[in-house]
């Protein structure tokens, strides 16, 4: 099979979803190092917005997406992990997900279970390996441990309901909903703050006995800043990782003592996947919370790929929950 032409999702200037059009580019062929593939399904993130608005500047013109599943066509020279007719998903730059079929560097891409899905691996890959970095690469959690989750609800926030149930980690959500409060518990966080009606430091502090939480993960940003400092118990850690809400102002690291001795990270998948190995170990810790069961992968939003603008409204306007695909 030769995918000659792909409709490709691309960007010619920073904006609103209305940015966003559907054009036919040439796939070509793999170099050394590369695969050439094609999708069956693409996945949806937050960072997708991150791009599109200039947040997180990429050169124009650009194609989108960081995310899919698919069967591999062709494969470079060096290319030792792979075959034709594999059955792969990946969530690593560069950007190009959103697109039918593509060439990129193999090394992130990674062999698909046949008892996952391709519609799952498109919904699974860049939350999923998110999570896993949060609970087994930023900093030591154990079982009995206690963490804060902002947006317990979402795609990534879903996942990490399931992994810290799994592992015995005490996890306490927030989200914006009753709602969403529910659907968290039900995957698994043992107690859900409607941060829309409780002060979340507050009601953390009560759940704690006064104590705090032994690490804090947020990608809300701005609005959570301060709140999940005040959530913290003495020597605790906060995992910055995203900014839903806004960019976190500067911080004064000196408020970081008086509060007790916090830590504060800011890391990124794409620091944790550099590494071909590294990627490869965390694709198979995820695959295998899937296999057995310990973490579903909850897709509630389908759109075609024609649909990617509705898509990015639905996200930023928080209507989501769970994952969101793209269909090829």
């Amino acid at each position: 099979m030769h995918t000659a032409h792909a409709k490709t999702v691309v960007i010619e200037a920073f904006g609103g979803p209305d940015v966003l059009t559907l054009t036919d580019r040439d796939v070509g062929e793999p170099g050394p190092g590369e695969i050439r593939l094609h999708h069956k399904a693409c996945g949806l993130n937050y960072i997708d917005v991150y791009q599109r608005t200039g947040l997180y500047p990429l050169e124009l013109p650009t194609a989108l997406g960081l995310e899919a599943s698919g069967v591999v066509e062709a494969v470079g020279e060096g290319v030792k992990h792979l075959k034709p007719g594999d059955r792969v998903a990946y969530a690593s730059a560069p950007p190009g997900a959103y697109t039918e079929a593509r060439v990129m560097p193999a090394a992130q891409v990674c062999p698909l279970p046949d008892d996952i899905s391709f519609e799952e691996g498109a919904a699974m890959m860049l939350k999923g390996l998110t999570v896993e970095y949060l609970f087994h690469r930023t900093t030591p959690l154990k079982k009995g441990d206690t963490v804060l989750f902002h947006a317990a609800a979402g795609g990534v926030g879903l996942i990490a309901c399931q992994w810290a149930k799994a592992e015995g980690i005490t996890l306490i959500g927030t989200a914006g909903s009753d709602d969403k409060c529910a659907l968290a518990l039900a995957h698994g966080a043992t107690h859900m703050i409607n941060y829309r009606t409780e002060d979340f430091a507050d009601r953390v502090k009560a759940l704690t006995h006064g104590e705090g939480v032994d690490v804090v993960m947020d990608a809300v940003g701005k609005d959570t800043f301060e709140g999940s400092l005040d959530s913290l118990k003495p020597l605790g850690m906060m995992v910055s990782f995203g900014n839903a809400s806004g960019k976190v102002p500067p911080v004064d690291l000196g408020i970081l003592g008086p509060k007790g001795s916090l830590k504060i990270t800011r890391p990124t998948l794409f620091t944790h996947i550099a590494r071909h190995e590294a990627c490869q170990e965390m694709a198979r810790a995820l695959f295998h919370k899937v296999t057995t069961g310990a973490v579903k992968i909850r897709i509630d939003q389908r759109y075609p790929l024609a649909q990617v603008a509705d898509a990015h409204r639905d996200l930023e306007a928080r209507k989501t929950t769970g994952a969101s695909i793209l269909t090829i």
